[in-house]
């Protein structure tokens, strides 16, 4: 099938400060004060055959459908690309700036829309660069391991559910890496495919960060070479070992310890195979075998892409007018609170609203219907596969698709091409807490259905050219 070609782009997205800040409905600021870390775009073009695609990861907590839309187009109409050939992903930084809590923001809502507004663009040049900056290259992935996480869905002493540290509960600790080098095996890019909330630096802190993410990439292409994305995997029921914190050196350090097994695994690869030959052997002051390492060009990776829509089921949302008046009222709450109230009434107020205004919202999308389509997508190179999907799935879901996988290298994902709203299991849904009644809007056949539909997928994928 001829030659894979392969390019990388980036793209500064770092909101100035006074942008509001968001992620935390405990959070009692509005405005950050700067950023302790850049903020970026990242994108990777592949070409090969008939068929080119973009995937961009993006510094973010994650957009809604209206967002998501202009930077498709904004990608498409730059690139020539259909939308359909672009994975959008974000990373899920909660210490990013506000861009999905919008009804929260009563001071700097000027600086937020501007923010906004030059955002599809911005991430448009990154997908450009990449597409202009193509050349051929060879890939090729592997596995390591790091504990930075854990299942978050704490079993509260005397009954109750909470987000904190369920050391019992399932997690994937893989760490996935794609490698792809230049002919002379100078690297290109490097994916780094990972299941973790970017939930370490809290509603404590004024500062925008890429959280772990960011820092993750810094060391991979410190240590490697090359531009790293990071891939955002299915991790709605999965925590940093440590977060929900103020102190910037933890991020930092979780940030480290990921990149550096990252980086581990991705210099372990050779993307140009070696075939050992003995030549015999050299007297010295010992007798030394001798090799010879010939180069063993792989065949070409088959590059395919397809783009599908999948059913999920919903549960039943009582009537939106209700929902937006319980709102609405403790929006007034909020405001009360912050023009007079102390901070812990402030944030207790703005904790109420916020999980009443997603209630409201999602009243309006999904009152009377039964089903809700959400885009899966999925990439083959290869013997590997990239399956992602919207919204936010739980690690069960992810395990399942990678152990019935037909590739040898599957990488499932979350966040990517918009949507909110957590895809808990059926077990999950009858235990409740925050990510069943306050972040999902499904019911419990959603995680089947999301399996099954991502298994066709892969199959239909590896049928392909077979």
């Amino acid at each position: 099938m001829g030659q894979l070609l392969a390019g990388v782009g980036r793209a500064d997205i770092t909101p100035a400060p006074g942008t509001p800040q968001g992620g935390w409905g405990a959070q009692t600021h509005q405005r950050g004060l700067g950023a302790d870390m850049p903020m970026y775009a990242t994108a990777l073009a592949l070409s090969g055959g008939n068929e080119t695609l973009a995937i961009a990861d993006v510094d973010a907590i994650g957009f809604d459908a209206v967002w998501t839309a202009r930077i498709l187009d904004a990608i498409s109409s730059t690139t020539g690309l259909a939308k359909n050939r672009i994975r959008f992903s974000c990373t899920h930084t909660h210490s990013g700036p506000n861009t999905f809590r919008l009804g929260n923001i009563s001071e700097g809502l000027d600086m937020v829309m501007s923010y906004l507004e030059s955002l599809p663009l911005r991430i448009a040049g990154a997908v450009y660069q990449a597409i202009q900056s193509m050349q051929p290259v060879r890939c090729a992935a592997a596995e390591g391991r790091s504990g930075i996480n854990v299942n978050r869905r704490f079993h509260v002493p005397g009954g109750g559910m909470a987000v904190g540290r369920n050391w019992g509960g399932a997690a994937d600790q893989t760490v996935r890496v794609v490698r792809f080098d230049a002919l002379d095996e100078t690297p290109v890019a490097t994916i780094v495919h990972y299941a973790c909330h970017g939930t370490t630096i809290a509603w404590q802190n004024k500062l925008f960060t890429p959280d772990y993410p960011g820092v993750c990439r810094q060391v991979v292409e410190r240590e490697v070479g090359g531009t790293c994305l990071f891939l955002q995997g299915a991790a709605g029921n999965l925590t940093p070992r440590r977060g929900f914190t103020g102190d910037l050196r933890v991020y930092r350090w979780l940030g480290q310890r990921l990149g550096l097994a990252a980086a581990e695994t991705a210099l372990a690869i050779e993307t140009l195979p070696k075939h050992e030959s003995y030549t015999g052997v050299l007297q010295s002051g010992a007798a030394i075998a001798l090799y010879e390492d010939e180069p063993v060009e792989p065949p070409a990776p088959e590059l395919r892409m397809i783009t599908r829509m999948v059913e999920l089921p919903l549960k039943q949302f009582d009537a939106p007018e209700k929902l937006e008046a319980e709102a609405q009222a403790l929006h007034e709450d909020m405001e009360r609170a912050r023009s007079e109230g102390t901070e812990e009434d402030l944030r207790a107020a703005t904790a109420r609203y916020t999980q009443a205004n997603w209630r409201a919202g999602a009243a309006r999308e999904f009152f009377g219907k039964k089903a809700a389509a959400r885009q899966m997508q999925a990439i083959r190179l290869g013997n590997i596969a990239l399956l992602s999907i919207e919204g936010e799935p739980f690690i069960e879901i992810g395990l399942r698709i990678v152990e019935a996988s037909p590739f040898a290298h599957t990488l499932f994902s979350g966040y990517s091409n918009g949507g909110f709203g957590y895809i808990p299991t059926r077990e999950a849904i009858e235990e409740g807490g925050y990510e069943v009644t306050q972040g999902s809007p499904f019911s419990g056949g959603a995680a089947d259905a999301v399996v099954a539909e991502g298994l066709r997928l892969l199959h239909d994928l590896k049928e392909i050219d077979a």
